[in-house]
C-alpha cells in the first residue's frame, strides 16, 4: 500500500488544485467523482459548500446566512470565503476538486488572488469538450419516474414499453416505469431548446475562463463525446502528464504548499 501511495503522488502531485468544466451532458458528473477517487481528494461544490457552512455557523456561514434571510444573493467575496474556510479541513490536505465554480472571469481572478496569498495556484483545469448534436442526444433522451427518481434514456437505457413514431422517435405515450408502469417525464431542462439555452450561457462563461487559463499551461482539454471507458483512459493520461503550474500575479509558490493545502 506504501508503495501505491507513493507512486500516486509521484505521478499526480502537485497536481492537487483542480477545477473541472463541461456543458450539460458532457460527462463530467461520471468522470469527476472517479477522479476524486483515484487522487483521494474531495470534489468540492459551491452549493454543498454553503450549506455546510451555514449549518456549521461558521464566520463566512454567518454572514450567508444573514444575506439569503434578507432575500439577497451572495456576493463573490463571500463563496471565496467559504471556499477558503472549506479548504483548510483534513481532508483537502493534498488538494480538492472545484466544481461548479469560478462561473465567470471576475471569480477566477479573486480565486487565484486568494490561492495565491498561501503561494498556490490552480494546478490543472479539465474541460470536456462534447459536440453538441452528442449532448443533444444524451441530454434529450433522458426519462425519469418521478416517484422512484429511476432514470432511463431512449438510446443508452430504454424502458422495455418504448416504441418509436415513424420518424424513428420515441412515442411519449409509451414511455413507462420498468417496474410499476408509471409514465415517464423529462425534466423541463432536457429539452432542445432549454439545451441551446443552457450551452450559450455556459459557452460564455468558460471560454473566458479557459483562456485565462490556458497560458499557464494548465487546461487539459478531454474528447467527452467518445464512450465512457475511453473518455476516463484519457483523463487518466492527461491528469498525469506533469508540469507545475506557475501562480498567477508573479508569485512564487511555496515550497510548504507543496506538500498540502495550509
Amino acid at each position: 500500500r506504501g508503495d501505491a501511495v507513493e507512486e500516486k503522488y509521484g505521478t499526480f502531485w502537485p497536481r492537487k488544485i483542480m477545477m473541472m468544466f463541461g456543458a450539460p451532458g458532457a460527462g463530467k458528473g461520471t468522470q469527476g467523482p472517479k477522479i476524486a477517487e483515484m487522487l483521494g481528494i474531495p470534489q468540492l461544490s459551491t452549493g454543498d459548500m454553503l450549506r455546510e457552512a451555514v449549518a456549521k455557523e461558521t464566520v463566512v456561514g454567518r454572514r450567508a446566512k444573514e444575506v439569503m434571510a434578507a432575500g439577497g444573493l451572495v456576493s463573490d467575496d463571500i463563496v471565496i470565503g467559504i471556499i477558503r474556510e472549506r479548504i483548510q479541513e483534513e481532508d483537502c490536505r493534498s488538494g480538492f476538486i472545484l466544481d461548479g465554480f469560478p462561473r465567470s472571469l471576475p471569480q477566477a481572478q479573486a480565486l487565484d488572488e486568494m490561492l495565491a496569498a498561501a503561494g498556490e495556484a490552480v494546478s490543472l483545469v479539465v474541460a470536456f469538450d462534447v459536440d453538441p448534436a452528442v449532448l443533444e442526444e444524451r441530454v434529450c433522451g433522458r426519462w425519469v419516474d418521478k416517484a422512484s427518481g429511476r432514470s432511463y434514456h431512449a438510446r443508452y437505457a430504454p424502458p422495455k414499453s418504448m416504441k418509436f413514431d415513424a420518424d424513428g422517435k420515441p412515442i411519449p405515450s409509451t414511455m413507462k416505469d420498468d417496474v410499476t408502469g408509471a409514465p415517464l417525464m423529462q425534466r423541463p431542462d432536457d429539452t432542445s431548446q432549454a439545451l441551446r439555452k443552457r450551452l450559450d450561457g455556459y459557452r460564455s462563461v468558460t471560454a473566458p475562463i479557459l483562456d485565462h487559463y490556458a497560458p499557464r499551461g494548465i487546461v487539459r482539454r478531454v474528447n467527452g463525446g467518445a464512450p465512457i471507458a475511453l473518455v476516463w483512459e484519457e483523463v487518466r493520461a492527461k491528469l498525469g502528464k506533469k508540469r507545475e503550474a506557475r501562480p498567477a500575479c508573479g508569485h512564487q509558490r511555496l515550497d510548504a504548499a507543496v506538500s498540502g493545502v495550509s
